[in-house]
């Protein structure tokens, strides 16, 4: 038997959208403790600009004037992905946020509002151009107060060195507001530099988990059960070549404790996996320390391949995008870095509106190689090492296609989210004022989206289908509902926070 240092009803593994799950079961009488492997609270969630849920239908749309209906938003969801997941856990998904965002809103700490944001696939039956996605309301930072201390900081502070901003927002917001509703209830627990090592399992029940604190193993029994909400292992390079995920811990955009260690723990104990190849992409702009982030908002440009061709939809949603540069990658038509090519219309800074990390100055992407200006395209082409011809080719076409507005090649504008940042006008944008520029990009992801295989109440299954008692999972330690696709803006947070909710809600339940 097991000696025990502490003990709770529920262990909650990873702080960040899985904050849902902890919030849950103290919120229901249960003793909670939070273990987080780094030194702030938050995960890859605090980086989010956005923090968005995708959940059709909730209380603060309807209140907005939304007239969607759940049966519309199932058919949309299930026509994008398919029967890659299993349609019990989608309609989970589809179903589920609603309920969950009128139990938040229980509580006085959790303030939402809507941010439109079309539905990632317009053109599949039942998308919608104003979207389905809700945000956390902005919040002064002073409300935390020590608490602001242990909240993982904003990218641009954490890499640049910014000062922390008056107002968080986004994923900030959300998480902010979980610490403060946490903060409130005298039957949770939360430990940061605690890393999960092992589950512990007897009689065929996961019982507890070996931590790591402070250099020293520690045993913690959950008398109810185990949600894995830890993240990804995007980070961890080791674990990214073994399942054949693109791309590399360097570019991606994922918690630095992201390493997967949940995820072992859990395979160690009979789970099943799936998606483990899979990722949350997206374009990444090459910054001068070498790393390429994730990176939206494209106000002009176009993307040239190895010959100097154009190769995607530069308007696309970013995970669509990053997912076209890959295929394009593992077909050897594109490698790294490949080039936006663009005008002076803004002048040297490429048409980059909202870039994960704040740009430096543009002597610093120069100097670096990463930034090319020249006089004539051919000298451009010279310079990223790309036929001259094709690249001229390539953008009169382009610039063709600008003047009718319609992009024949690759559709770009065809669709509400093309046009999104265009403020509904054509996103074609010539290119024909000299200089000429290029613009060295990567390939950048959100997170890997491959974990553990779970049935719609995130009850973590065995490879046979059936269950591992006191065992779950959700967000990116789960294997997305959403599969290969990514449906729309909030999915990968709107899934952490719902299934480690539903999680929750399965642990209140009276042992049988």
């Amino acid at each position: 038997m097991t000696k025990w240092d502490e003990t709770c009803d529920v262990l909650a593994v990873g702080s960040g959208g899985g904050l849902a799950g902890a919030y849950t079961a103290a919120r229901e009488g249960l003793d909670v403790i939070v273990i987080e492997a780094t030194d702030k609270y938050g995960g890859t969630t605090a980086y989010s600009g956005g923090g968005g849920m995708w959940f059709p239908c909730n209380a603060v749309l309807r209140r907005g004037g939304d007239d969607d209906t759940i049966e519309d938003a199932l058919e949309y969801y299930r026509s994008v992905v398919g029967d890659r997941t299993p349609a019990d856990v989608q309609e989970a998904y589809v179903r589920g946020g609603a309920g969950l965002i009128d139990y938040l809103e229980e509580d006085s700490n959790f303030e939402f509002q809507i941010l439109p944001w079309p539905d990632y696939f317009g053109e599949k039956p039942k998308a919608r151009a104003s979207g389905r996605h809700i945000v956390p309301k902005p919040m002064n930072a002073k409300r935390l107060g020590v608490l602001r201390d242990s909240l993982r900081s904003p990218l641009a502070t954490e890499r640049l060195g910014e000062e922390l901003p008056a107002y968080l927002v986004g994923g900030q917001s959300l998480i902010g507001r979980f610490l403060l509703a946490l903060s409130t209830f005298a039957n949770a627990a939360m430990h940061l530099n605690t890393t999960l090592e092992e589950l512990v399992v007897e009689d065929g029940s996961v019982v507890g988990a070996v931590v790591e604190q402070g250099g020293r193993r520690r045993t913690i029994r959950a008398r109810r059960g185990v949600i894995l909400a830890a993240g990804g292992f995007e980070q961890n390079e080791t674990l990214r070549a073994e399942f054949g995920v693109p791309g590399s811990a360097l570019d991606t955009m994922g918690c630095p404790g992201n390493l997967g260690k949940a995820h072992q723990a859990a395979i160690a104990v009979g789970a099943d996996t799936d998606l483990m190849g899979e990722a949350w992409w997206s374009p990444g702009l090459t910054h001068p320390d070498g790393r390429s982030a994730f990176a939206l908002w494209f106000t002009g440009g176009i993307f040239v391949d190895d010959n100097g061709r154009r190769f995607v939809n530069e308007s696309a949603p970013y995970d669509r995008l990053g997912r076209s540069v890959i295929e394009h990658m593992l077909a050897r038509e594109v490698t790294t870095p490949y080039w936006m090519i663009y005008d002076n219309r803004e002048g040297a800074v490429p048409p980059v509106k909202a870039p994960n990390v704040p740009m430096a100055q543009t002597e610093q992407y120069v100097d670096a190689g990463l930034w090319k200006s020249a006089q004539t395209l051919e000298d451009l082409a010279a310079q990223i090492d790309v036929p001259a011809a094709e690249l001229v080719q390539t953008v009169k076409r382009f610039n063709e296609s600008a003047a009718t507005g319609v992009d024949t090649d690759f559709g770009r504008g065809d669709t509400a989210y093309d046009r999104a940042f265009s403020e509904g006008a054509s996103p074609l944008v010539p290119i024909d004022q000299g200089p000429f520029h290029a613009a060295a990009f990567g390939i950048s992801d959100l997170g890997t989206k491959g974990g553990l295989r779970t049935d719609a109440t995130g009850r973590v299954l065995k490879a046979d289908g059936t269950a591992i008692a006191g065992l779950y999972a959700a967000g990116n330690t789960m294997a997305a509902a959403s599969g290969t696709t990514y449906p729309g803006g909030g999915n990968p947070i709107g899934a952490s926070m719902l299934f480690s909710h539903l999680a929750a809600l399965d642990l209140t339940k009276p042992p049988s």
